[in-house]
């Protein structure tokens, strides 16, 4: 039996057998208005993502590789259908959602609950935390964390991620440059025009490796350990048990851990990006 027939099975019965005609019409008027339905008559998942190595980013000839375009590719052919990315700003990505411009955001969100005040969250897939890089020049006498709120210290982080609001909350006196790209955010603190940024692991600590005479950790210790799932629009139960059901198998069978391993482990894929 396939995968997406094993799914579907499930979110059949998870949905339960109505007894009353009217219920059975109800029900069948919410599984139409599922994008489930639509990307099964369309025949395209469309998918909501940033580039954020190494989630999702640039090869050399210009194709999206990553741990998140893995997912999403299978995703889409345990579907049976095409997947589309539609690279998003980050500061945006959820409006876009909310807006009809894809079905899903596979982009590694961390669940939070402002986020989830306005999407629903599956199950994760994955699991993070922030990691912090510096800049010798500017930081390496400051101490960690208390010498960092202040307003001698300037942060880079990427417009509407997490990180910021860990960064406001944690040291409110120094200062906060946002950019919509995070090359952007990485090149700042090489170049020396920010002090440090905030970043998912393992980027943090690659770029430390690549620099090792320009950057370096003021801290080693796991700092807002977080959940990465998808988000859906609210509203559409058939979705989200589809979503999480998936997870679930693909966690269960290996896959996801591998090809996590694969991106998170090591950097094995480094010579397939530009330098």
């Amino acid at each position: 039996m396939s995968l997406f027939r094993t799914l579907a099975l499930a979110a059949t019965a998870a949905v339960g057998i109505a007894s009353a005609v009217p219920a059975q019409d109800t029900q069948q008027g919410l599984s139409q208005d599922s994008v489930i339905e639509s990307i099964k008559r369309e025949g395209v998942l469309k998918v909501g993502m940033s580039t954020f190595v190494p989630w999702a980013m640039r090869d050399k000839n210009g194709d999206l590789i990553g741990f998140e375009i893995d997912v999403a590719k299978q995703l889409a052919e345990d579907m049976g259908v095409e997947a589309e990315f539609v690279p998003t700003a980050w500061d945006g990505i959820i409006p876009a959602l909310l807006a009809g411009k894809f079905d899903v955001i596979i982009g590694g969100m961390s669940i939070t609950p402002q986020r989830n005040l306005t999407v629903n969250f599956t199950t994760p897939y994955a699991r993070s935390s922030l990691g912090v890089m510096a800049n010798i020049e500017t930081a390496q006498d400051i101490e960690w964390p208390e010498g960092f709120d202040s307003t001698d210290v300037t942060f880079a982080c990427r417009r509407g991620g997490s990180p910021c609001d860990y960064i406001r909350d944690t040291f409110p006196k120094a200062t906060v440059r946002l950019f919509d790209d995070q090359n952007q955010v990485i090149q700042e603190v090489l170049n020396g025009n920010a002090d440090v940024m905030m970043s998912s692991q393992p980027l943090p600590a690659f770029i430390i490796y690549d620099n090792p005479e320009t950057v370096y950790a003021p801290t080693d210790e796991l700092i807002e350990a977080s959940s990465e799932a998808f988000a859906v629009r609210k509203g559409d139960p058939d979705a989200l048990n589809f979503f999480d059901n998936w997870i679930l198998l693909r966690s269960n069978d290996g896959w996801l851990e591998e090809r996590h391993d694969y991106w998170f482990g090591g950097r094995p894929w480094a010579d397939q990006v530009p330098e």
